[in-house]
């Protein structure tokens, strides 16, 4: 009951578990994070009295607790961001192969099979799809509900477009292939943005490890 309450108090915390591909509940996560919050902090003050012999650190184990528990809980988005950055190597890819599909003739829903057997991180929302749509779901429906859970924004895209190509009757091949541009060009972008920060500290670290040894 007390973890149950405890995770009422993060909304976002069951959707957040389905993004990160965690398969917990919201309870059975703060359980998990309490207890590494409690086992963190006692190791942090016995290591910490081992060395100053006071006994009165041990008054700061609550201020210690909230800040493990929220380190703790950070988890879901670590995973969630591991995952988003799985998804990022293979969407262009997948991107690509689903309107050569389709504009091979291949219907939707085997092309989402296809998609679900040849790409192992885009391929598990694919078959999530495909999954829903064989327990009864609408396709549409099934689309909708795997954007909700989907960590990459950019495989978020790919899917609305398809929803909406669906809703509007248009051609999903023509619609797609602008997103993948768009898609293509922001990586691009991020790619050089990444070049120009590494420029600097690749300077910085060879006047440590060269430069300044020669001196």
């Amino acid at each position: 009951m007390f973890y149950k309450r405890l995770a009422a108090k993060f909304p976002d915390l069951k959707t957040n578990l389905l993004k990160s591909n965690m398969t917990i509940s919201p309870e059975q996560y703060i359980k998990e994070t309490v207890f590494y919050s409690v086992f963190l902090s006692i190791a942090i003050l016995l290591i910490a009295f081992m060395f100053t012999k006071l006994f009165a650190i041990f008054y700061f184990f609550p201020l210690l607790f909230i800040i493990m528990f929220f380190y703790m809980f950070n988890r879901v988005h670590v995973h969630a961001k591991k995952l988003d950055e799985q998804i990022s190597k293979e969407v262009v890819f997948a991107g690509r192969f689903l309107i050569i599909e389709l504009e091979s003739g291949i219907p939707l829903y085997n092309t989402f099979e296809n998609i679900g057997r040849n790409y192992k991180y885009v391929g598990v929302y694919f078959n999530n799809i495909i999954e829903k749509v064989r327990l009864g779901t609408s396709l549409e429906d099934a689309i909708n509900e795997t954007i909700e859970i989907c960590p990459s924004e950019n495989l978020r895209k790919i899917l609305w477009q398809v929803l909406n190509s669906i809703s509007t009757g248009a051609d999903i091949a023509s619609a797609l292939n602008s997103v993948i541009e768009n898609i293509v060009r922001e990586q691009n972008i991020a790619m050089k943005e990444f070049g120009n920060k590494l420029n600097p500290l690749a300077m910085f670290y060879m006047m440590i490890a060269v430069i300044v040894p020669s001196l």
